[in-house]
């Protein structure tokens, strides 16, 4: 199979945000407790972090991690995480029907960010709780002192702010599973209030309100709409959530799910112009894709467990065990996220360890990479600079989720302070190489690199036993040309292809 693909120095989308490589942890399941977390593991520290996992999370470079929640904050005292922890209450969590020791809060995770090379993008509830509990939370993360609250975090052992600048406004309120779920105008209401607070208390916070949990919610895009014309001049972005399903085992119709990805994002680009029209405002409100990741292969045998299980303290939950084929998924989704990295500033891939994590855990034993851990960290070392606008000439096909799906999916990225140009490429073809020729105008080009992830089984897994069945080898299939370069691209395959300029 041919392609054309022509990048031009002049034709760029944006300077991506870093923060587009951002990560997840919630209190759900083995995420913190035996995740993060486990006092008298071999590797734990002093503060009982798992320091193999510090240093997988650090290869990542993640540059944000989302807490406490998810569902988890929408019934969460964040005051339960604080002081000794010999004094913390236990609570019974409705979001995942188990029991919350609260061994790990604001302290333990604001350590651990520091360690993990992360810093923090926190979430207040207002689910069942509110404006008041909302202030007096990031009054205690980020006021410098002489407060009740940030004098309270000093006797706790912190006497400086952290100073976290990135908050969300609660979490899927949109969801008549959420705990306090809300119509869209009392929730604009509430987040436009509890907004102006926040930034009453610390006019430098960017604040996150919520927006729809997928795109096939009933209320979506009414939602957006709602939402935006009640909070537009105090808020800085949007949140939207998506899950990426492959029930039916049909991977041409699962590698075309982006498109509605594409789709759903620029919907909301959309609203938000319309909004910003509306209500004659010179800001700008940008996306924060804050949940995305491949998620059925426990979906529905936990969703049953959980519903017969007597409130356990970090069960196994969601610990979907990634293959080769979600690699190509993966990477796609990436690709889409940095062609709209004009819009789309901040994503959060859920989760980061043990729960739909590229990291998984033994309680009491060793760490490793699941597949999708590969196309994340290379994207989020390599994918920094300037996302630039691609013209491609490729085959396409038919498929549920949208018409003239390209059997390759192709991004690229400028980096000039590193003088490389980097581009990320799946074929989505089963039995086609892809033969491309790339025209780089004005570009010098002086050497080329190619990394490969490939395997001839879809369904191939990496285990604590096997961990590096899927991970990246050297590739041949890269070339310079006397108009740039060509490539080779092997049927279902992960290609990053680094130029030096």
């Amino acid at each position: 199979m041919k392609a054309r693909v022509t990048a031009n120095a002049a034709y760029a989308v944006a300077d991506i945000d870093k923060r587009l490589y951002g990560s997840f942890l919630e209190h759900l399941g083995r995420a913190v407790y035996t995740g993060i977390y486990e006092p008298g593991h071999p590797q734990a520290d002093a503060e009982g972090m798992r320091k193999d996992v510090i240093e997988l999370v650090r290869a990542l470079d993640t540059p944000i991690c989302r807490y406490p929640g998810g569902n988890f904050v929408s019934a969460y005292n964040w005051e339960d995480g604080i002081g000794p922890k010999e004094n913390r209450p236990r609570r019974l969590d409705l979001a995942w029907r188990t029991t919350e020791p609260n061994l790990v809060g604001i302290h333990e995770f604001a350590d651990w960010a520091e360690k993990a090379g992360t810093e923090m993008m926190l979430a207040v509830n207002l689910g069942s709780r509110g404006l008041d509990e909302a202030r007096a939370f990031v009054e205690y993360v980020n006021h410098p002192g002489g407060s009740y609250w940030s004098d309270l975090r000093a006797r706790n052992g912190r006497t400086q702010p952290w100073n976290c600048r990135l908050w969300c406004l609660g979490n899927e309120m949109d969801g008549p599973w959420q705990v306090g779920h809300k119509l869209a105008s009392e929730y604009g209401h509430l987040a436009n209030e509890t907004a102006k607070a926040l930034r009453g208390l610390d006019p430098t916070v960017e604040l996150v309100v919520c927006g729809s949990s997928h795109s096939n919610m009933p209320t979506y895009p009414q939602w957006e709409a709602t939402v935006l014309e009640a909070t537009y001049e105090q808020v800085d972005y949007i949140s939207l959530h998506m899950y990426f399903e492959n029930y039916e085992k049909n991977t041409a119709e699962y590698l075309a799910l982006p498109a509605k990805l594409d789709r759903y994002i620029g919907t909301v680009a959309g609203i938000i112009d319309y909004v910003k029209a509306k209500t004659r405002s010179k800001r700008d409100v940008k996306i924060s894709f804050d949940e995305w990741n491949v998620w059925y292969h426990q979906r529905q045998r936990d969703a049953e467990r959980m519903r017969a299980w007597d409130w356990p303290e970090a069960p196994r939950l969601l610990e979907d065990i990634y293959n080769f084929e979600d690699v190509l998924q993966v990477g796609c989704i990436i690709n889409t996220f940095i062609r709209r990295s004009d819009i789309v500033r901040i994503a959060c891939i859920a989760q980061l360890v043990n729960v739909i994590a590229p990291i998984m855990t033994d309680p009491g034993g060793g760490a490793w990479r699941q597949t999708i851990y590969w196309p994340f960290m290379l994207a989020s070392r390599h994918g920094r600079g300037t996302a630039l606008q691609l013209a491609v000439e490729v085959p396409t096909y038919d498929a549920a989720a949208a018409d003239k799906v390209p059997w390759l999916d192709i991004a690229g990225v400028h980096n000039s302070n590193a003088g490389t140009l980097t581009f990320f490429a799946i074929n989505r073809h089963g039995s086609e190489t892809i033969e491309a020729d790339v025209a780089l105008e004005r570009f010098a080009a002086k050497s080329i690199e190619h990394t490969i992830i490939r395997h001839d089984d879809l369904e191939a897994c990496n285990t604590k036993d096997a961990p590096d069945t899927v991970s990246p080898v050297k590739g041949n299939g890269a070339a310079l040309s006397s108009k740039g370069m060509t490539l080779k691209l092997p049927p279902h395959s992960y290609s990053m292809v680094r130029v030096t300029l």
